[in-house]
């Protein structure tokens, strides 16, 4: 009778806490507060995830009077992600289960599930991403290999002295202007006036000259007036002016190369200075912002380039080549997770690092698309020209300042992550309901490749929900680990007007944990925070216009080990809100990114009771209901709601009987540590980032 009465409670407690707001925080475990005690939900434990659906399951107890019961409950939602925020709300969810172990009344069980059911689409739950990650219980969701992505190496080049790589997308392409002639396939500046000989280049406070585009460039004291006038009209057009301010700091002007195929600059201040990684019989390049390592007993340098590694016997080598991920050395494995080279880990396949990054990328960034609102624009320079993809059925614009693919009789604009179809290559264009089949045919060697990872998951009368995993925005997998870009070099369409396409190389890219995919410039201190150039679309990794930063000596692997202050507020930017950035942020029209830009059903509410519980997050369901709860010690002590003895009193837990599943609570509940930690240092990262960097996120580097 005693466990009939406390459930006829149970539904009581719920009726009351749902109408609470679990919104915030983030923190787990989660109490809610009612008049007649209270409840507590412990950290989700993630069963499956696929597209913009995942189901779970997550340990509740309900105290009492006394008593306290624990029962396992299950549940299937819709994900809306925001990926800048590493969050994610699960809405319109659903309980198809509720279990209580040993308590037989199944009819008040059933009447807890039922009304749950009914009400839950009030809840309004938001969950860290790193949790969510550290949760998932299956390695079937980490991302499977990319066979095809291109690895040669590109060309590397060594420097001992401050040098700035000027890249160039293929043979110089030039303009005219108000009597001058400019360079439009690069980011950066240069120009000389019609007729003259002399090339003008500029880069934060310097001015170089030289008679060849290619070089080589000098320092230059004595610049045309009317050169000086049109780069500061060009840099004012620009959305942002966003220099990194370590630029104005150089005393002399750094050296320039220009580059006009995929090339790589590794820079050491001075001579390379060689240390040594604790534990291993590595060294690093101390003195050098690149991640350049040195296996003592062959003596081969790696260096890491875009997510993938390339071996040379010596730096100033013309003959880098790559090596598979899973035949790098085993002692990189043991690259201590607070080293000066930690960073690198996220590289080096069965890390837990590498781990994290492969599960990201099943992560979808999500979006609502208002069908009669959003709406997209297409230029093409002439009449539209379309080129077939070999081996498919799609072919894609050649001369448009948007992905555009013909299918059959229909024109496809994928843009900003969403859909677009249309009956001819001008439109008019409206919102697709699905997504073409045929662009999973669509191989990597095509500039288009990166639109196979837009998905169409669900529509109404009214809305579209969308999404695109990373890929979307250049990050891809390759034994074992993450890679940036498909290495591949797409040639850029140029008549009236210039179409870039995307590129791996020449950026000094690199992945961040807390930041995605970041960029920097060699030895650019910064100098060059946005393109000068007007085109329609952007030239170099994706989100070059909106300006990365670095500095050198100033952040990255000591910043990143010494404190997140010192390693944030100096360096470059390395954050999503760029290379990786969530693009469904560049659109007011139409797209609602996530749950949070709308107001909330608890809005309404009169009193928020929820708040994180004091208790331990020692608990968790195996995949039956069972429940259990860690000790100190690391056993594990089952709840199971077995009736009272006979004085009246239930033993909190069970004798610490080893579980048949122990090893499987165990690695789950490291994994749970592990993403806490996570979420806790992103946390305390975002926190110590300097009041005056208004983009990028994640954590800087040296």
């Amino acid at each position: 009778m005693k466990k009939i009465a406390l459930l006829s409670c149970i539904v009581f407690f719920f009726q009351n806490a749902l109408a609470t707001d679990l919104t915030d925080p983030l923190e787990w475990p989660m109490e809610i507060k009612t008049s007649e005690g209270e409840i507590t939900l412990y950290q989700p434990q993630i069963e499956k995830f696929e597209n913009n659906r995942m189901e779970g399951r997550l340990a509740v107890s309900v105290n009492t009077n006394g008593e306290l019961l624990f029962g396992a409950m299950w549940f299937e939602a819709r994900m809306e992600t925001d990926l800048d925020k590493r969050t994610v709300h699960l809405i319109k969810m659903e309980i198809p289960n509720i279990s209580f172990p040993n308590v037989e009344d199944q009819a008040k069980i059933n009447k807890l599930r039922n009304y749950l059911t009914s009400q839950i689409e009030s809840w309004n739950l938001t969950m860290s991403l790193d949790r969510i990650l550290g949760s998932i219980e299956n390695d079937q969701y980490l991302q499977k290999d990319e066979a095809l992505i291109n690895n040669t190496a590109p060309h590397v080049l060594y420097r001992t002295t401050p040098t700035v790589l000027v890249s160039i997308d293929g043979k110089p392409i030039t303009k005219e202007e108000n009597g001058l002639e400019y360079v439009v396939n690069t980011p950066f500046f240069i120009v000389r006036e019609n007729n003259k000989k002399v090339y003008y280049l500029n880069g934060g406070q310097f001015w170089y000259a030289s008679e060849k585009i290619n070089g080589p460039w000098s320092e230059s004291t004595k610049v045309p007036s009317n050169i000086k006038q049109f780069a500061e009209k060009m840099a004012t057009q620009q959305e942002e002016q966003d220099q990194d301010s370590l630029a104005n700091t150089l005393s002399s002007a750094p050296a320039i190369v220009v580059a006009t195929e995929p090339t790589e600059l590794i820079v050491s201040d001075g001579k390379a200075e060689y240390a040594s990684i604790k534990d291993t019989q590595l060294l690093y390049i101390s003195n050098s912002e690149n991640d350049v390592i040195m296996e003592l007993n062959s003596q081969i340098h790696y260096i890491l380039i875009a997510g993938r590694w390339y071996t040379a016997p010596s730096l100033e080598s013309n003959e880098w080549k790559f090596i598979e991920p899973k035949d790098l050395p085993e002692d990189f494995k043991n690259i201590p997770n607070n080293s000066d080279m930690a960073s690198v880990r996220v590289n080096i396949p069965d890390t837990p690092e590498a781990k994290d990054a492969l599960l990201e990328q099943s992560v979808p960034q999500t979006a609502t698309v208002d069908r009669k609102t959003a709406t997209v624009e297409v230029q093409y320079d002439g009449d539209p020209k379309f080129e077939k993809i070999d081996a498919t059925k799609v072919a894609y614009a050649l001369n448009s300042d948007k992905t555009v693919l013909q299918i059959d009789k229909t024109f496809y604009c994928i843009d900003n992550g969403i859909y677009f179809e249309s009956t001819k290559a001008t439109g008019p264009w409206k919102v697709s309901t699905k997504r073409p089949d045929e662009v999973d045919e669509i191989p990597p060697s095509s500039p288009v490749y990166n639109v196979k990872y837009v998905y169409i998951y669900d529509s109404t009368p009214e809305v579209v929900y969308v999404g695109y995993l990373p890929g979307y925005t250049a990050s891809y997998v390759y034994g074992g680990v993450v890679v940036y870009g498909t290495g591949y070099y797409y040639q850029p369409w140029y008549h009236h007007y210039y179409y870039p396409r995307p590129v791996t190389y020449g950026f000094g890219i690199h992945y961040s944990t807390y930041g995605g995919w970041g960029f920097s410039y060699g030895f650019s201190y910064g100098w060059i925070g946005w393109s000068y150039h007007r085109h329609a679309a952007w030239w170099g990794p994706c989100g070059y216009r909106y300006g990365y930063r670095h500095g050198y000596h100033h952040g990255y692997r000591h910043g990143y080990n010494r404190g997140y202050n010192r390693g944030y507020a100096h360096g470059y930017m390395a954050g999503r809100h760029n290379a990786n950035r969530n693009v469904y942020q560049n659109r007011n029209n139409g797209v609602r990114k996530s749950i949070s830009n709308r107001p909330s059903t608890n809005d309404r509410n009169l009193n928020n009771k929820s708040r994180p519980s004091t208790r331990q997050n020692n608990v968790m369901t195996d995949k039956k209901g069972n429940v259990y709860q860690r000790d100190n010690k690391g056993n594990w002590n089952s709840r199971d709601n077995r009736p009272s003895n006979k004085s009246g009193n239930r033993p909190s837990t069970q004798p610490s009987t080893r579980p048949s599943n122990k090893q499987q609570l165990d690695r789950s509940y490291q994994n749970r540590n592990r993403s806490n930690k996570n979420y806790n240092n992103y946390q305390k990262q975002q926190r110590s980032r300097p009041s005056n960097v208004n983009r990028g996120g994640g954590r800087r580097r040296r």
